[in-house]
């Protein structure tokens, strides 16, 4: 019997990275809203003093992939915070992270 978790058995990809998106985004805030097919992740960056924040990066997956994205989150923060102690929330708040059903209108 073929065993799928053996690395041997999983195909290699190659990560091309330029420069451009190597420097990163700054994002502090997400809006996240899904379809039956999709999800769709908005970053934007919230500056004090302004009433507009801008989207700069929207990316678009599968549920199975924003599944997938939410369990790999979950290991890396849990990696992180047995390295180097909780990650504590300061405010108990849903600043950050949106969710926005069809029926509610984003600005």
């Amino acid at each position: 019997m073929e065993n799928k978790d053996n690395p041997s058995n999983q195909q290699q990809i190659n990560i091309e990275l330029n420069e451009k998106e190597a420097e990163g985004i700054y994002s502090n805030l997400a809006i996240i809203t899904h379809s039956p097919a999709e999800f769709i992740i908005d970053f934007t960056r919230v500056v004090p003093g302004l009433p507009k924040a801008k989207v700069h990066a929207r990316i678009i997956t599968t549920p199975q992939h924003a599944k997938m994205l939410l369990n790999a989150l979950r290991d890396n923060i849990e990696k992180y915070e047995a390295r180097f102690g909780e990650i504590k929330l300061e405010q108990q708040q849903n600043f950050g992270y949106a969710n926005f059903d069809k029926e509610d209108k984003i600005n």
